[in-house]
């Protein structure tokens, strides 16, 4: 892999299901998903360089340590449940990296990180779903790397710690998850969880733009915060941050989307240049 220039570290929200692919459901408002939809369409013209291959982080894989899936191509899981038909016949034929797959395992190797591969597993919805926005064509190859079962923030920051090489060697690492996931409480007009979430983001937000020290100290502690638990009942919809916020190696983060859904603050974070 050659050396470039420094690509950034993406948190990013993947929605609920296939939802930038049908109608909302009765009763929610027509443009619900539209928002979050342009904000992912426009991160390639927001990172202003094409990278040679993505590795994703999805809130939608747990495996007991750390696991590759860099396959040469790729099923997709629809693992989603109760959509429309034709949400089971979407695609996306993005080919993997072997070569990538097996840097990822040696830079964890290096870091004393166990790891395994995984060549069987198809892409699931914390991935696919996203990246029809993002690279439409499917031509930009893609590895996902699982979260660990038991969700340690401290060790999830280790593992990006260990992959900020890859930023150089034009690799664009992203984690999908959703700032906000408690799903009994999210499609409900409830003026508490509503409150609640906006502490939490508001709390999010900062602890991003904190200088690295604590930046890493805060968010390894998220469930102290404002709102924490009401937001996160469990925690893997948040972990790919920790992931990459680990990859950010120092650099700066901010806020690259915010959005009230149904009275629920959503965000995306962006760690290194905005452009390049």
């Amino acid at each position: 892999m050659n050396a470039r220039a420094r690509l950034p570290t993406l948190y990013i929200p993947h929605g609920g299901g296939p939802c930038f692919f049908m109608d909302p459901l009765p009763g929610f408002p027509p443009a619900l998903w539209d928002g979050m939809a342009a904000f992912l369409r426009g991160i390639p013209a927001s990172i202003g360089a094409r990278p040679q291959a993505v590795l994703v982080i999805s809130a939608h894989w747990e495996c007991a340590e750390p696991t590759v899936l860099a396959a040469e191509k790729y099923a997709l899981l629809y693992d989603y449940y109760g959509f429309p038909e034709h949400t089971y016949r979407l695609t996306y034929p993005a080919s993997g990296s072997p070569a990538v797959g097996a840097r990822v395992q040696a830079l964890l190797a290096q870091a004393g990180i166990a790891t395994h591969a995984e060549h069987e597993r198809g892409l699931d919805h914390g991935v696919f779903i996203p990246f029809k926005l993002i690279y439409p064509d499917a031509d930009i190859p893609i590895v996902q790397l699982s979260l660990r079962h038991d969700l340690d923030p401290a060790a999830h920051f280790a593992i990006g710690r260990a992959l900020a090489p890859l930023r150089d060697e034009g690799v664009l690492i992203v984690g999908s998850g959703l700032s906000y996931h408690n799903l009994r409480d999210f499609f409900a007009p409830d003026a508490a969880a509503n409150q609640a979430s906006a502490q939490f983001d508001a709390w999010l937000g900062n602890a991003i733009g904190t200088e690295p020290a604590g930046r890493e100290h805060l968010l390894t502690h998220w469930q102290a915060a404002p709102g924490a638990r009401a937001c996160h009942p469990r925690s893997e919809h948040l972990l790919p941050l920790m992931v990459v916020a680990g990859a950010a190696d120092g650099d700066a983060g901010h806020i690259s989307y915010r959005e009230q859904l149904l009275g629920k603050t959503v965000s995306a974070y962006r760690f290194g240049n905005a452009l390049l």
